[in-house]
């Protein structure tokens, strides 16, 4: 039997049905909602990781990276492998499509440590890869800070590097197994973010990947106001007057 509650001149009847139904529309979309806002709080708390990585660097000297903090502004020391090189694909700035550059750098204790030297433009055709040429023979020492490499939503996203001689490697949203793979040796589990101020770089304007907090935020009310829209089509849709 169908919920046909009568007030004054007001019927009001709807189905079992369209009641779980909407029920459970309502609890989803409160759910989501509280999702998005718990994703705005940690990104907060990344952005104020982020800006307390701004300090005086430290050097990582043996110290293994997945050791630090994420964002830890540290200092190495090491030898580009300029022959060996990365291009991450699908990384865009300003709206426009492009790559970032990951080149390794080898450490005094033997050690592999992706430098993100920055963002290069799209060339004109994706058939031509930007000119990433690195001639940096001597041992320098760079600053930036610790990162994990970009990941994406979905597994589609996921390209791995393409076995073979050719260099640089293309790829998209690899993880650190797949980098180790192509080069044929292990790497540190994060990668370096060059200072905007160290040679040998791109254009680096580093930030928290992924979206703002403020981003999230409006997801969150936007699923809100679909909880609340649900229950006032729920009440109108049954609600007629009364015989």
């Amino acid at each position: 039997m169908p919920l046909t509650p009568t007030l004054s001149r007001s019927r009001w009847s709807a189905s079992w049905g369209m009641t779980l139904l909407t029920a459970l529309a309502v609890a989803g979309f409160v759910d989501l909602g509280h999702w998005q806002w718990q994703r705005a709080q940690q990104k907060r708390t990344l952005a104020t990781a982020f800006t307390a990585g701004d300090g005086v660097a430290s050097e990582l000297d043996t110290r293994a990276t997945a050791a630090l903090p994420r964002y830890a502004q540290v200092r190495v020391h090491g030898r580009y492998d300029g022959a060996h090189q990365f291009l991450l694909d699908n990384i865009s700035h300003a709206g426009r499509a492009g790559y970032d550059v990951l080149t390794p750098l080898l450490l005094p204790d033997g050690r592999t440590l992706l430098v993100n030297r920055g963002w290069v433009p799209l060339a004109s055709s994706r058939r031509q890869l930007p000119d990433v040429a690195l001639h940096a023979d001597t041992e320098l020492a760079a600053s930036g800070k610790l990162d994990d490499l970009p990941v994406v939503g979905i597994a589609l996203g996921h390209v791995a590097p393409i076995a073979g001689p050719d260099w640089p490697k293309l790829t998209s949203f690899p993880t650190m197994s797949d980098l180790a793979a192509a080069l044929g040796r292990p790497t540190e589990a994060r990668q370096l973010l060059l200072n905007a101020d160290e040679p040998f770089g791109y254009l680096r304007d580093w930030h928290p990947g992924g979206l703002s907090a403020e981003r999230h935020l409006s997801y969150a009310v936007q699923w809100w106001s679909f909880a609340a829209l649900a229950l006032v089509l729920y009440a109108v849709l049954n609600r007629g007057k009364a015989r």
